[in-house]
């Protein structure tokens, strides 16, 4: 089977990071080119590939396959439909977009052009969140019958990986920090319980100084099979919290899971009590001495691999269209219903 060619839209932090991931498989795949962002040009030289001038010159290569979009947010759209009219293969960072209307835009881009189209849900690929998923298929928790999940971060510094981590973070244009990190708590629970998002109640805030965008929302939601779920996302903490990278707590009518998506996953029950089931590799994505090794990376090699797969017609766990769509909807209904101060409705 020949090799699937790579280019990569974005230089920074996720650009390194998917560039490594795709020349990881030297075998099955190949990275031709990168465009975008202030580091193109070295990180192209490091990772020996060519560096293009502009978006359209990257989709108009004839030589790549397939596009991963790391840039921010709010161009993802564009640069999806433009990749997919080019015919090539599409894998999205999360958010998919800033509106639910380009989400359905990429989607019909997607079913025109019969080209594959993925969301970069890492957590499918990390060691915890799989588990999670066998255990409720198991029957191991019974029915689900409430949730809770947390992202807890630091604020953000200048700096990181030879950049400025806030360049584009705080553009209004990004719309907040919540649409940044719940989708991952979104999925997480849709992959692992098969539950959709029914309503929810928000209640976002600006804490930081200067900032202008959302920083931390704390919500309720509401699935279709009758569980609840409390959410707490904010990068306002001041310093590191522990274990609340991406923590995940699942109460059933038998048992209960607790995971920390970057530690352990427990399982409990009445009759066992609390064990362990399995242990993710710390992740100190910060460090850049260890943010580009196999305890971060082994994610993002599996997810590459899966969908390189999918593009060859095989069934994987990779994240899809729909999948970012549902992500991306549940978060701006949560920031709708603090505007709004009231239910918001999904399904």
């Amino acid at each position: 089977m020949k090799k699937i060619r790579f280019g990569i839209t974005g230089s920074g932090y996720m650009g390194r990071t998917h560039a490594e991931a795709v020349q990881f498989h030297r075998d099955t795949a190949e990275l031709v080119a990168i465009w975008g962002g202030s580091r193109a040009a070295s990180l192209a030289g490091r990772c020996g590939v060519v560096a293009e001038p502009t978006l359209e010159s990257l989709m108009a290569r004839k030589d790549i396959d397939a596009i991963i979009i790391t840039t921010p947010q709010h161009v993802h759209c564009q640069e999806a439909v433009l990749a997919m009219q080019s015919g090539k293969h599409v894998l999205v960072e999360k958010p998919m977009a800033t509106k639910v209307e380009d989400c359905d835009r990429m989607l019909a881009a997607a079913a025109q052009h019969k080209r594959v189209l993925s969301l970069a849900y890492n957590l499918r690929f990390r060691i915890n969140l799989p588990n999670v998923k066998r255990l409720i298929a198991e029957g191991a928790i019974g029915r689900v019958q409430s949730m809770h999940y947390s992202m807890i971060r630091q604020a953000s510094v200048a700096g990181n990986f030879g950049g400025n981590k806030t360049s584009w973070i705080e553009l209004p244009e990004v719309i907040g920090f919540v649409i940044d990190a719940l989708p991952h708590g979104v999925d997480a629970i849709r992959w692992s319980t098969g539950a959709e998002v029914k309503r929810v109640a928000g209640f976002s805030r600006t804490f930081l100084p200067g900032r202008q965008i959302e920083d931390t929302t704390v919500g309720i939601m509401e699935y279709t099979n009758g569980a609840i779920c409390s959410v707490h996302i904010t990068k306002a903490a001041d310093g590191e919290y522990k274990g609340e990278m991406a923590r995940l707590s699942i109460v059933g009518s038998k048992g209960n899971l607790e995971m920390d998506g970057f530690g352990d996953l427990y399982l409990s029950d009445r009759a066992k009590g609390w064990r362990l089931v399995s242990t993710q590799p710390p992740v100190n994505p910060d460090d850049p001495d260890a943010a580009f090794k196999e305890g971060r990376m082994l994610a993002f090699r599996n997810q590459v691999q899966a969908f390189m797969d999918t593009i060859n017609g095989k069934t994987t766990p990779i994240g899809m269209g729909r999948d970012g769509r549902q992500g991306l909807a549940a978060c701006l209904a949560l920031i709708k219903s603090s505007a709004e101060g009231r239910f918001v409705d999904l399904a």
